[in-house]
């Protein structure tokens, strides 16, 4: 099973306890990745939850990654760092992680799709296949059609990110991408760990 099948992404604004039963109760649900997102660029507490969320990690196999900050990642030795476009060069972030850490770079048109294929990353996040409350400032939406075609194009594994639900699942796994990433579908769920074994269950 790929580690990028069952993606979370947590969502900051949620409390640090609610962050951790969220991500505690999907990991038991079957959750293989979890990235620690916050938008808000207090690095205490960016640094306070992905520690928080690493113990929870610990012993379970499931990687921790950090969004957009190299420093925050180094700070917890996180699994590793997934980037923007608008974020720290790939290459710079290579050099500072290392080797053996996972690098992950959103993809969010066609060019940078193509030109990702010769930077040094182990996977790529497409946003957004579907238009989603959690983003607004959606710049393409892929839709079914766009992930295929990036899927058939990209050397490496893809997430799937945006927009994405019990609804249109089945269609976004049949395109044969590496994972789904998600937020509200798990964050928001009432049971975190039903949401994530009803979707593992689908993705599997």
């Amino acid at each position: 099973m790929s580690p990028y099948r069952l993606y979370l992404v947590t969502d900051d604004q949620q409390d640090l306890d609610t962050l951790k039963t969220v991500v505690k109760e999907a990991v038991t649900g079957g959750v293989t990745m979890v990235q620690v997102r916050e938008k808000h660029g207090d690095v205490r507490a960016f640094i306070e939850r992905a520690s928080a969320v690493k113990t929870i990690l610990q012993g379970t196999g499931v990687p921790l990654i950090i969004n957009d900050r190299v420093d925050v990642a180094l700070a917890v030795d996180a699994d590793g760092v997934h980037l923007g476009q608008s974020d720290m060069p790939v290459e710079m972030a290579r050099r500072l992680i290392g080797k053996d850490k996972l690098l992950g770079l959103s993809v969010e048109n066609e060019r940078q799709l193509a030109e990702a294929e010769s930077l040094p990353v182990d996977y790529l996040g497409l946003s957004a296949i579907f238009a989603t409350p959690t983003k607004a400032n959606i710049k393409k939406e892929w839709g079914i059609d766009g992930l295929s075609h990036a899927v058939a194009q990209s050397a490496f594994p893809i997430v799937a990110i945006g927009g994405i639900n019990a609804s249109n699942l089945d269609a976004v796994i049949a395109t044969n991408v590496d994972g789904v990433a998600l937020v509200s579908a798990i964050c928001h769920a009432e049971c975190p760990r039903k949401a994530a074994r009803a979707l593992m269950e689908v993705l599997s």
